[in-house]
């Protein structure tokens, strides 16, 4: 189901503790349910992402024709063909090696570390054309050995009750000696992060700006053909220039 709306419900079920069982109860039926948004001034974001998320589907904000054609043409396969269910990401510090560590993003999605074996608990969904990247900031205690971090997949498959379980251990020979050097698509992920955080104002972005931003990103295009990246690459620009 795909609904678009502000977000400001006032038909049938308009308590959002409401909406988020009869959503919930869809879901268990095999349901899935995306939330787009439309508007402004009265838009409520918050509560479009909490039913999103318990729809086992995504939110997304159209605010020109351009997202349009991105959300409902170009990736609009990535989200109604799920692939997997219930994915859960557990990542392990050896606190001999890692004083410090810290998740960004996925703020609205945390688990308890007992829920990562509860087949029961619901978690996040996986299309067909998707790619989920979590980024850690880490501050080493030392000198990392050869392991210092251990990293647990689950996930269903579709239909499926019960999870599969991929685990590694990432060792310090997968690390890069600096920024410069880490793949393409990882510096600008950091880049996305990192405006995510700036915009935020997040006190541990002190010493980075949107230039900064726009700097990373600029140097990791790479094949831009729908020109995302570009564009990303503009509104950190822009950004800097109000700031």
């Amino acid at each position: 189901v795909i609904l678009a709306t502000d977000g400001d419900f006032n038909v049938g079920i308009s308590d959002p503790d409401e909406l988020v069982d009869f959503i919930s109860e869809k879901r268990d039926e095999g349901i899935y349910l995306s939330v787009l948004g439309y508007g402004t001034g009265n838009l409520h974001d918050s509560t479009m992402q909490a039913l999103a998320q318990n729809g086992n589907g995504n939110a997304a904000y159209i605010d020109s024709m351009r997202e349009a054609r991105k959300v409902l043409v170009e990736d609009l396969r990535k989200t109604v063909l799920p692939i997997a269910d219930d994915v859960k990401i557990q990542v392990e510090f050896d606190p001999r090696t890692v004083r410090t560590w810290r998740l960004i993003g996925y703020e609205t999605r945390p688990l308890e570390t007992e829920d990562f074996e509860n087949d029961r608990v619901d978690a996040g969904e996986i299309g067909s054309g998707h790619q989920v990247t979590a980024i850690y900031e880490i501050e080493p205690a030392g000198r990392l050995p050869s392991g210092f971090a251990d990293i647990r997949l689950r996930w269903k498959a579709p239909g499926e009750r019960e999870s599969r379980l991929i685990e590694r251990t990432i060792t310090s020979g997968e690390l890069y000696d600096s920024f410069a050097a880490a793949p393409q698509e990882t510096r600008f992920a950091i880049a996305v992060a990192a405006f995510g955080q700036l915009l935020r104002g997040n006190e541990a972005m002190e010493g980075t700006d949107f230039d900064d931003v726009a700097t990373w990103a600029g140097r990791a295009l790479g094949s831009d053909p729908s020109g995302r990246r570009h564009e990303f690459v503009d509104l950190a620009e822009i950004a800097g220039s109000i700031d």
